[in-house]
C-alpha cells in the first residue's frame, strides 16, 4: 500500500489518497496494475474499482522501473490528467469542457473520502519527516535510493524464483502476506510500517518533467 499528498494548485491539495499496486507472478517483467483505495474523482481513475490508467503502467513499462517512480508519476496524473484514455468517462468530459465543473465535483469529494492526514508515521520517524519533511518516506525509516536497492534485490529474486511470497514490503494487494525464506513480515491492512508516502515536496521541476515525459 502506499499514500499520496494531492499536490499544490489540485482540486486534491490538502487531501492524502491511499492506493495499492498489485503485482503479479511475472514481475518486474510486466508492470503491477494500481488502484486508489481512497474514492476519488479522476479521469484516469475508474470510479467503481479504483484501477488507474497510465502509461508508466502499460506500454512504458520496463523492468528497470521504480516503484517509487510509478508513485511519483500518479501523483503527477493528478496535476496533469490524460482525459483522452479515461475510465471515468463523466470525469473526463468535465476535465475538458469546464474545468471548474470538474475541480468542483473533485474537491467535493476529495473533502469527503479523502484523508486529512497521513494514516501513521513510519517507524524511527517523526510526524514531521513522514508529512513531508524529506520529500518521501519509504518504509521503517529507509530513503527512497535504500528502498530502490532494496527493489532490485527483490526483483531479482522475483525473476528467479516467479514466488509471489517475496513481493517487496511496499507494494502487496491487501490481505497478503509474506512467508517465504527470506523473512518477510505479515502484509496487509493491519500492517502500517510498510506504507509509502510521497509529498509535495517529492515533486521539484526536474522531476516533474521528466516523470510527466513517462506518462
Amino acid at each position: 500500500q502506499a499514500e499520496i499528498e494531492g499536490p499544490e494548485d489540485t482540486p486534491y491539495h490538502t487531501r492524502y489518497f491511499q492506493l495499492k499496486l498489485v503485482l503479479s507472478t511475472d514481475f518486474p517483467s510486466k508492470p503491477p496494475r494500481g488502484y486508489f483505495l481512497t474514492k476519488i474523482y479522476h479521469p484516469n481513475v475508474d470510479p467503481t474499482t479504483g484501477a488507474i490508467c497510465v502509461n508508466t503502467l502499460k506500454k512504458d513499462w520496463t523492468s528497470t522501473t521504480s516503484l517509487s517512480h510509478v508513485l511519483t508519476v500518479i501523483r503527477c496524473l493528478l496535476i496533469v490528467p490524460f482525459p483522452e484514455s479515461s475510465l471515468n468517462d463523466e470525469a473526463g468530459k468535465n476535465f475538458m469542457e469546464s474545468y471548474d465543473e470538474y475541480a468542483k465535483r473533485a474537491r467535493l469529494l476529495a473533502g469527503v473520502h479523502g484523508l486529512t492526514r497521513w494514516s501513521s508515521a513510519p517507524m524511527g520517524m517523526s510526524g514531521a519527516t513522514a508529512a513531508g519533511g524529506a520529500g518521501v518516506s519509504v518504509g521503517e525509516g529507509k530513503t527512497p535510493e535504500d528502498e530502490d536497492d532494496h527493489l532490485d534485490k527483490k526483483m531479482m529474486s522475483l525473476d528467479g524464483k516467479k514466488s509471489p511470497t517475496t513481493l517487496p514490503n511496499n507494494a502487496v494487494d491487501s490481505g497478503t502476506s509474506s512467508s517465504g525464506s527470506g523473512g518477510g513480515k505479515k502484509l496487509g491492512k493491519s500492517t502500517r510500517t510498510n506504507i509509502v508516502r510521497a509529498s509535495s515536496k517529492t515533486l521539484d521541476k526536474k522531476s516533474k518533467k521528466k516523470s510527466l515525459k513517462r506518462l
